[in-house]
């Protein structure tokens, strides 16, 4: 496929995100689709075989994820930057992104891995094709144009969206998704253009249980079985003065494989002072081992306390997607 495959402007489109929030009360007007719960990839094909895939801080991804290659023969020569997510699945047929944290740090991964833990790429937003930019067309337009390609074989799928009617048609699909435990809606207008790199209003995503995006600023060693090795992180989230703030820690959710591969990564990290811009309370401070904030992960939560602190937070995995610098409190 060649070594490096260009991006027609010359660097990886950053993706646009979409703003937590409410389904609208009036959905005409609106698209829902499902959340997948993967990490986002933006791929370019240059319509000579040639394939590139970024991530979402627009790291270049393309070895991790050799399931994408079958695009190739799907776009049949044309040329296009496609945006989606790349999702594993559990036995159970739903998106696992604890399952996904075992490819997404293994670039050419052996045979072996991708039997065990094989990705799908759900296609959900044609960006450029042939030469032209579709930025500026509205929504339906670019789904229309991303139809016609018919990109579903294989480990590719481009799943249909709905374009809404009425309330009574959202409740129903919003009830099919915590039925199926997925994480949620996204709904998206249907006039929207593409904004690069933007939060936007006009794409909403909207969950059905609570996650934040984390800094991983220290841990505290284990007890019991758990002896010798990390007991809990010690997490934060910076404010909009850009001082990381201190959110409380999370020590469920791990696996003993997620354990140690946290310690190798948290081990080059280590300082002597803490990095939160705030004193840590003494019961969480003892004994801590503080890390540069340079990681970024996510949690599933029940709330935020009154002294924004996570209640009860369960650990989902790293999120090597997300620049620490930009973890905010959603």
């Amino acid at each position: 496929m060649g070594d490096v495959i260009p991006w027609p402007d010359g660097q990886p489109v950053e993706p646009m995100l979409a703003s937590p929030g409410e389904l609208p009360q009036d959905p005409s007007g609106w698209a829902l689709e499902i959340k997948w719960d993967g990490v986002r990839v933006v791929t370019c094909l240059d319509g000579k075989g040639g394939l590139r895939s970024a991530g979402r801080r627009g790291s270049d991804v393309t070895s991790r994820y050799p399931e994408l290659s079958g695009l190739v023969d799907l776009l049949l020569g044309q040329a296009a930057i496609l945006d989606g997510e790349v999702v594993s699945f559990d036995r159970a047929g739903r998106p696992s992104f604890e399952r996904l944290q075992r490819r997404m740090h293994v670039a050419d991964p052996p045979q072996r891995l991708i039997r065990e833990v094989p990705v799908h790429y759900v296609v959900f937003d044609l960006l450029y094709l042939n030469g032209h930019r579709l930025f500026d067309l509205p929504y339906t337009s670019r789904r229309e144009l991303l139809d016609e390609l018919e990109l579903t074989a294989g480990a590719i799928e481009a799943p249909p969206h709905l374009a809404a009617e009425d309330s009574h048609q959202v409740a129903e699909l919003l009830a099919y998704t915590k039925e199926q435990r997925l994480e949620g809606l996204v709904a998206k207008r249907l006039d929207s253009p593409y904004q690069p790199g933007r939060r936007v209003d006009f794409w909403r995503k909207v969950k059905n249980f609570n996650t934040q995006e984390v800094v991983i600023g220290g841990w505290k060693p284990g007890q019991g079985r758990r002896a010798g090795t990390i007991g809990s992180l010690l997490l934060g989230v910076y404010d909009d003065d850009g001082r990381l703030r201190f959110a409380g820690h999370v020590g469920t959710g791990f696996t003993d494989r997620a354990l140690d591969e946290m310690a190798e990564m948290l081990r080059p990290l280590a300082r002597g002072t803490s990095p939160f811009d705030e004193e840590v309370p003494r019961e969480f401070a003892k004994d801590a081992r503080w890390v540069e904030p340079g990681l970024a992960g996510e949690v599933a939560y029940a709330h935020w306390t009154a002294d924004d602190r996570l209640r009860f937070p369960s650990w989902r995995g790293l999120r090597p997607d997300t620049d620490p610098l930009e973890v905010r409190r959603e």
